[in-house]
Formats: C-alpha cells, sequence, structure tokens
C-alpha cells in the first residue's frame, strides 16, 4: 500500500509541475514567415518544382506572385526564394555570416568529393583554408604567372578556327572554344593536357570529348534536385534514379583525377611550385590546421577544372548568340575593334580596358543569360529576421540570379539587350551591384573570376576582330537560338551555325 501511496504522491506532483507549467509558460511569439504558396502534407511544394526543365523560370513566376522574397516548404524544409536585388543584398551582404554555408545536398556530396571544393564545402575552417589556397594560385599575380599558357592556347585556338572558316562552310564554334577553354584551364592546373592529344606527354587515358561528356554531367548533377535530399527517409528509394547515377559519376571522377595525381607525383618534382597542383600538394598557403586529404585534393581540383572550363564556354557562346541577333552591336564592336587595335595584329589582355563597347556587350550578355541562373544554394547557419521576415535555423536560401537581371526596377526595357546601357553608367559586376551577380558576392563569391573573364574577354575579342561573322543564307537574326539547356549552369540549346572569314592580313594567321 505504501508504495502505492508514494507513487500516486508522486503522479499528483508531477500533475501540479505539468499544469503550472502551462499556466506560467509565455506564449510563443508566431513567427512571420515571407509569403507563399501552401505546401502539400510530406511534399512541402515540391510538386512546383521537381520535373521542371527551366526551374529559374517556374521560381520567377512565383516572386511575380507572392513577391521579392518568397518561401516555399521542399518536404519540411524550409526554402526562401530571393528575387530582386535588394533582397540579394540582405542575404550575401548585409547577413553574409549567417548565410555563409552551404546545405548538404546529393549534388554537391558527389560531383565534388564530399563537398571538398570551395563551391560546397560547407562554411568553417576547411572551407576557410581552401579559400586562401585559392585566392592564392588565382590572384593578379599568380594569372600573370600563367599568361604563357594563355597566350599559347589562344594562338592554337585561332588557328584551328582559320581552318574551319577556309572551308566557306557553316561553322559551330562550341566544340573549339570549349578545347581552348578546357586547354587553358588544364595546363594552369595541371601544367599539361588533361586528354588525350598529340601535344600531350602521355598519362591521359580519357579523349577530349569523354572529358567534356564527364564535366557535363558534372553540372547537370550538380543543378538536379533530389527528393531524398528534402525527405531524408525516402532517400533510400532513390526515386528519380539520381543517386545511381551521382555514384556512377562519382567513381568516373575518382578515376580521372587519381589518374592526373598519380602522373604528376610521378613526373614532376614538386620544389618549384609551377601549376596549381603543384601548389595544393605542397599545401601552399593553407593553414596548417587544414588537414587536408587526398579527396579534398580532388574535389578542389574539380571545382579548378569544372568551374573555369565552363564559366568561360557559356559567357562566349551567348555573346555570339546575342551578337547574332542583333547586327548593329557587331557593327559596333568590329568598329571599336578596327579603330583601338587596328589591322596589323591580334588584341591582347593590355587593351581590354581600351575596348569598353566589348565589355559592355558581355556584361548584357551576362545580365540576361546569367551563367548560374540560380546561385549555389545559402544556408542559414542561425535564427535571422531579414525585410521583417523571420528566417529559422536551416533554412535554404536561394539567389535567383535570373530574375535580378531581368528586374525593372534595377532595368529600363529589362528583357532587350542593349550593350549601351553599360556605356552610360559604370556597372560592376564583380559583386558589389546586387543587380548582375555573374559570380556571386560576399564570402562565396566564385574566386576564379578573374581568369574566367581573362578568357571570355581575349576569346570574344579576337573572334570578332580576326574574322566577319554571318549567317548561313536563309537564316535571320531572329531564328538564332536563345532557348535554354538547364543544368547548374545554362547552355544554349542549339548553337548557332554562322560562316566566318578572315578579316586581318594572311601573315597574322
Amino acid at each position: 500500500m505504501e508504495g502505492s501511496s508514494a507513487l500516486l504522491v508522486l503522479a499528483f506532483i508531477a500533475a501540479v509541475a505539468f499544469i503550472a507549467r502551462i499556466i506560467n509558460r509565455k506564449p510563443h511569439r508566431k513567427l512571420k514567415h515571407p509569403p507563399g504558396p501552401k505546401p502539400w502534407p510530406i511534399i512541402g511544394n515540391l510538386n512546383l518544382i521537381i520535373g521542371s526543365s527551366r526551374p529559374h523560370r517556374s521560381l520567377h513566376a512565383l516572386s511575380q506572385k507572392y513577391g521579392e522574397l518568397s518561401m516555399l516548404k521542399f518536404g519540411n524544409i524550409p526554402v526562401v526564394i530571393a528575387a530582386s536585388p535588394e533582397m540579394a543584398k540582405l542575404f550575401l551582404k548585409t547577413y553574409d555570416t549567417v548565410f555563409a554555408s552551404r546545405p548538404a545536398q546529393s549534388g554537391g556530396r558527389y560531383t565534388t568529393f564530399d563537398f571538398s571544393d570551395v563551391t560546397w564545402a560547407p562554411y568553417g575552417q576547411y572551407w576557410i583554408g581552401a579559400q586562401i589556397f585559392l585566392t592564392e594560385v588565382l590572384n593578379p599575380k599568380a594569372l600573370k604567372l600563367y599568361e604563357h599558357v594563355r597566350v599559347e592556347e589562344k594562338r592554337t585556338f585561332l588557328s584551328r578556327v582559320h581552318s574551319l572558316s577556309l572551308s566557306g562552310k557553316p561553322v559551330v564554334l562550341r566544340e573549339e572554344v570549349y578545347r581552348y577553354s578546357l586547354s587553358t584551364m588544364s595546363k594552369t592546373i595541371f601544367g599539361r593536357l588533361c586528354f588525350q592529344s598529340h601535344e600531350s606527354d602521355g598519362g591521359n587515358t580519357l579523349t577530349l570529348d569523354q572529358v567534356k561528356a564527364l564535366l557535363d554531367e558534372c553540372f547537370v548533377m550538380g543543378g538536379a534536385l533530389n527528393i531524398g535530399d528534402y525527405i531524408p527517409w525516402l532517400n533510400f528509394l532513390d526515386l528519380q534514379g539520381l543517386l545511381k547515377q551521382m555514384k556512377a559519376l562519382y567513381n568516373k571522377l575518382d578515376r580521372f583525377y587519381s589518374d592526373m595525381i598519380d602522373y604528376h607525383l610521378t613526373h614532376r618534382e614538386l620544389s618549384v611550385s609551377i601549376n596549381a597542383l603543384d601548389s595544393l600538394l605542397r599545401k601552399v598557403r593553407i593553414p596548417p590546421e587544414v588537414k587536408l586529404t587526398r579527396e579534398n585534393v580532388k574535389g578542389m581540383l574539380q571545382g579548378l577544372l569544372a568551374g573555369g572550363t565552363d564559366t568561360s564556354v557559356i559567357a562566349i557562346e551567348w555573346s555570339i548568340h546575342e551578337i547574332m541577333r542583333h547586327p548593329r552591336v557587331y557593327d559596333k564592336a568590329k568598329e571599336e575593334l578596327e579603330r583601338v587595335i587596328g589591322k596589323s595584329r591580334w588584341v591582347e589582355e593590355e587593351d581590354f580596358s581600351q575596348l569598353p563597347y566589348l565589355e559592355a556587350i558581355i556584361k548584357e550578355s551576362m545580365r540576361l543569360h546569367p551563367i548560374a541562373a540560380l546561385l549555389a544554394p545559402h544556408l542559414a547557419m542561425e535564427d535571422c529576421n531579414v525585410a521583417g521576415y523571420d528566417i529559422s535555423k536551416g533554412t535554404v536560401v536561394m539567389i535567383n540570379n535570373w530574375s535580378l537581371g531581368r528586374d525593372p526596377k534595377a532595368w529600363d526595357k529589362p528583357e532587350e539587350f542593349m550593350p549601351e546601357r553599360f556605356m552610360v553608367e559604370e556597372i560592376d559586376m564583380l559583386g558589389s551591384n546586387f543587380a548582375l551577380l555573374p559570380f556571386g558576392s560576399g564570402r562565396r563569391m566564385c574566386p576564379g573570376y578573374r581568369l574566367a573573364l581573362n578568357i571570355v574577354r581575349s576569346t570574344l575579342a579576337n573572334l570578332l576582330h580576326g574574322y566577319n561573322w554571318r549567317l548561313p543564307d536563309g537564316m535571320t537574326p531572329e531564328e538564332v537560338c536563345l532557348e535554354e539547356e538547364y543544368g547548374f549552369t545554362i547552355h544554349p540549346k542549339i548553337p548557332v551555325a554562322m560562316i566566318i572569314e578572315p578579316s586581318l592580313p594572311a601573315h597574322l594567321y
């Protein structure tokens, strides 16, 4: 009986304590979240984005309805969409420290060796060390050391284009531009080509087409939305088949970079830093507390090679498409080049500052066709109030770069291609103007932007200066394709074919 009485007393005390806690509990402040569509049970708003071939446009349409800051639920995870320069500035500058990390998404895990590159690495000691290293190997002084690589590859590229031009038939430049960009990045990173070629010194197991296919797949998988990332208990089912593809891709990337590193260690002395891989293996400028594994090295190499190659190609290709759609832009660019450079030489890197209209074309192309339509997602590391809305820790933040370039409050006639807008006003594209963010902004800004811009400017300038362009007979400018092929980055779906004819003295080719 005594035992039963004790239990009753304890139960009574517990009940009184529980009731008192309820009575005395202060009511929780109701959180004010950004507006958005009502989520479904379990899947949230995934139905609005899964299967969309152009998710940036789908999200743009939602922003048109719900405003410049809106919220969705992917599974049970809140996802905030920033769709104006003002909102982008809040996340990338004002509250940069809160949103400096990345969500652990499958695309980043399998394409960058478990988040080992600076794009996908979570904010912390490793990311800081990797960022210091990349800043060191991609700063202006370091890029000057690699200038001979860019000059050599530019000559090879222009020679190949000249050979193609002699046929008089329409030429698709996408493959040649890709070869040039990949060759330049490869020699900068590895000190040699990473694909089979008569120029390479052996040790390469993949052809150019195979390397291109490998890197292209990285961008497709990197931009894919895996349901299991947002509904974890469904991940083992791999409902979309993405995990199987990503794991197969990871194995191919692992073999590729292992071969490159092994060959380098066997055939290179590491006493002198002659390329980015040398510096990485010697841990140049990497803080001693950062433990750099072989997988980390592969991930950082992947970030350099894939990011540096693809960003340049995309910017060049979209610029070519827009120029071919606008003959007046082509004429003005040709006039500027002939006036500044003349007919006796090619364009050099030192000439870029004297070619403002060419720079305006590049900026306008990047505005309408951002390299990444959606910037890599950010992650809230703590609770934060942004623009009067409560953003909870763990919220994923997406900056819709495609929307920023079409904001009517930031741009006059935003749907029109008008490079002249950049001739009237100096508009920065390196992160300080939040209506134009081709390389992002803040702590997570792309560290390779200088090298990418060098390649873009040099390629576009010399193609325009050294050749006359025209569309095949019967094709009008309006028929040049502007349809997008979506991935982590966005290419024109159908590359333009054009007839190119040498315009400089024969001895220059």
